[in-house]
């Protein structure tokens, strides 16, 4: 980074740009490289941990699924469309909010997300661990 600010201050020293302007490309450089510390520093921990979705029935149409958070967002969106279309899956996921489970992810959410029990007993549960 040091050298890319020598840079802009030679341009300014040269008048090929004004000092505003290098201000700006300054402070832009400084941003810059704090989002690359902050995408190397915390996320590390946190993509290595696993979305799990956990649906017990009374009547033994149990899933157990398991998903890397660094493929959560894609697997989500596709196997909510794809269980929506299955008729004997339709009713367990009708209430789950998939755009709620992502916000989640996006904010670092850790532990459970969802948690669903039917009248009859069946439940959904959705947690990051």
């Amino acid at each position: 980074m040091k050298e890319e600010i020598t840079r802009v201050l030679t341009m300014v020293q040269e008048g090929k740009i004004d000092v505003d302007k290098g201000s700006e490309l300054i402070q832009v450089l400084k941003d810059k490289e704090e989002t690359g510390n902050k995408l190397f520093e915390k996320p590390t921990k946190y993509l290595d941990k696993t979305l799990k979705v956990r649906v017990v029935s009374t009547e033994n149409d149990n899933v157990t699924v398991n998903l890397p958070i660094k493929l959560v967002k894609v697997v989500l969106m596709a196997g909510h469309s794809i269980a929506a279309s299955i008729p004997q899956s339709e009713k367990y996921i009708k209430d789950i909010d998939i755009n709620l489970i992502i916000e989640a992810i996006e904010n670092e959410l850790d532990g459970q997300i969802v948690d669903i029990k039917s009248a009859n007993g069946d439940t959904v549960s959705v947690f990051i661990d």
